[in-house]
């Protein structure tokens, strides 16, 4: 299944690193901002989710919620979100499953071999549960455009 603009967002439920159960469906009525990332505790990622907590206060004007999901367990996302003091959720995709089908996992990552990780990716779903922003990163080096998903958010009510 390939996501695309337009589309309903495709339902999930996941644990965040608290170990609560968070379903998609119960956001409905507010934009959501997902940002899937490779691994907690690598630099790039560090630096896109710090600065998604620098600006927070930008996303919660926008009535906008942010998750950052990966494929980390609960345990480690918990650790991460301690050490760099994210203002946001963290969900476990450890399953991989979320990923897969939001066409953002990649098959072989790079770095080392590993098998199964997510790609650097962001989905702005609006309060009807729609698809109006999607972007997906080849190289887990790159940061997503801040730039384009502030406008995006900017544009929704």
């Amino acid at each position: 299944m390939k996501i695309e603009i337009g589309q309903p967002a495709p339902d999930f439920f996941l644990f965040d690193c608290d170990k609560n159960k968070i379903t998609l469906a119960d956001y409905r009525g507010r934009n959501v901002l997902l940002l899937f990332f490779p691994l907690a505790f690598t630099s790039t990622c560090t630096k896109e989710l710090c600065s998604v907590r620098d600006n927070i206060g930008m996303y919660n004007n926008s009535n906008a919620i942010v998750f950052g999901i990966s494929v980390d367990s609960p345990q480690s996302l918990a650790r991460y979100k301690e050490d760099q003091q994210l203002n946001f959720s963290l969900l476990s995709d450890f399953n991989k499953e979320v990923s897969a089908l939001y066409g953002c996992l990649y098959e072989s990552f790079t770095v080392m071999g590993l098998k199964g990780v997510s790609k650097r990716s962001s989905f702005i779903i609006d309060k009807l549960g729609i698809i109006c922003y999607k972007e997906i990163k080849e190289s887990a080096g790159d940061l997503p455009d801040f730039d384009s998903i502030n406008n995006k958010l900017s544009t929704l009510g």
